[in-house]
């Protein structure tokens, strides 16, 4: 009898461990897309929900955080250093460039990922040497050194990028034309338009310096830049087997913010709303990619509210229709959202500083 009982147990217990869901390993992730709303705050995310044609891209996320965006030096940070907590993992002054506080330079996800054997980007509507992506492949005291930013471009690890910016490279103070480097170092440099997907060789590296200065804003003609070259990046990038990272930032939501200009900052909202359909479109389709969309803090304290302060007969306001708001021409310190989606985008949940998002793509890219 004690051995039928003893049998039985060991039935049982198999039958219930064989009944519970069995747990799948995360996934690690071997592509990383980064896409950057350059002062995108919670409100200008809110714009496409209103102001859209189609369904706000944002509806496709499901993994939700929050992160402080301080620097080391301010509560209400720069893109610098913003740019540099991201890429980095390392709080800064305001102004620097891929450096700490004692000035000594920090590796950033790029150059960790690319030291893997990964594949990287950069994409911007502004200069390519401009602030946020200079954070990713150079280390400067100043991010007004753009013209050093441009040279330490040309000599990183990336392999592709697109942008305005050219006058850093040919129209400098220093009266070098840096494009005859770009060759030496193994780049196509493209001046006037961007390529077709799916002709870029994986043997090659590319930039598009498509504007002497920034890029045009949506509102004055840019077209589909930015999710043109978004798509362009991913094409090219997903040849190489092992992995690849791509940061593309939103820019010029920032520029409208700082004018106080509502038609600017909803135009270039849902034109990045674009960019995020396409890398969401992307890692559905493949599986193994992670997007992770933020913002590296908000500008212009941007808010919805009502359209008018009129009240009707029983003294209730009217909110029948909203209208853009704005509180300042500057940065704020408001939490900044972080939408995460694919494999380990459960990681990304919570409330935490701006330099956690760094140290949670490092962690997934290296499969810790």
């Amino acid at each position: 009898m004690k051995h039928i009982m003893l049998l039985l147990l060991a039935v049982l217990t198999l039958a219930c461990t064989a009944s519970e869901p069995q747990k799948a390993e995360a996934k690690k992730p071997t592509n990383i897309v980064f896409l950057i709303g350059d002062g995108m705050g919670l409100s200008a995310v809110s714009t496409g929900f209103y102001f859209g044609d189609q369904p706000s891209v944002f509806n496709r996320f499901n993994e939700i955080g929050l992160q402080q965006t301080s620097s080391a030096t301010h509560k209400v940070t720069d893109s610098a250093a913003s740019g540099t907590a991201l890429a980095t993992g390392t709080k800064t002054y305001n102004g620097a460039i891929g450096i700490d506080t004692s000035k000594v330079a920090h590796q950033s996800i790029a150059e960790l990922v690319a030291s893997l054997g990964w594949s990287t980007g950069v994409v911007a509507t502004s200069t390519i040497s401009h602030a946020t992506p200079a954070s990713f492949y150079a280390h400067v005291e100043l991010r007004a050194m753009e013209e050093e930013i441009a040279v330490q471009l040309l000599n990183s690890e990336i392999d592709f990028f697109a942008g305005g910016g050219r006058a850093k490279f040919n129209k400098r103070a220093d009266s070098t034309n840096l494009l005859p480097l770009a060759a030496e170092k193994g780049f196509i440099i493209d001046t006037s338009a961007l390529a077709a997907p799916g002709t870029l060789s994986a043997d090659q590296k590319y930039g598009f310096l498509l504007q002497a200065g920034a890029m045009p804003s949506m509102i004055h003609g840019r077209g589909n830049f930015l999710p043109d070259a978004t798509t362009l990046a991913i094409s090219y990038l997903s040849q190489n087997q092992e992995g690849f990272f791509l940061m593309v930032e939103g820019s010029q939501i920032d520029w409208a913010g700082h004018s106080n200009n509502s038609e600017y900052l909803v135009s270039e909202m849902l034109d990045f709303e674009k960019v995020i359909a396409a890398a969401l479109d992307f890692a559905e389709k493949d599986g193994n990619t992670l997007v992770v969309v933020t913002a590296d803090h908000e500008t212009g304290g941007f808010t919805l509210g009502p359209l008018t302060g009129e009240t009707n007969e029983a003294g209730y306001s009217d909110y029948s229709d909203i209208s853009p708001v704005f509180a300042t021409g500057q940065h704020s310190a408001t939490l900044i959202p972080v939408f995460a989606y694919g494999p380990g985008a459960e990681k990304f949940k919570g409330i935490y500083q701006n330099t956690a998002i760094h140290n949670k793509m490092a962690e997934l890219a290296k499969g810790e």
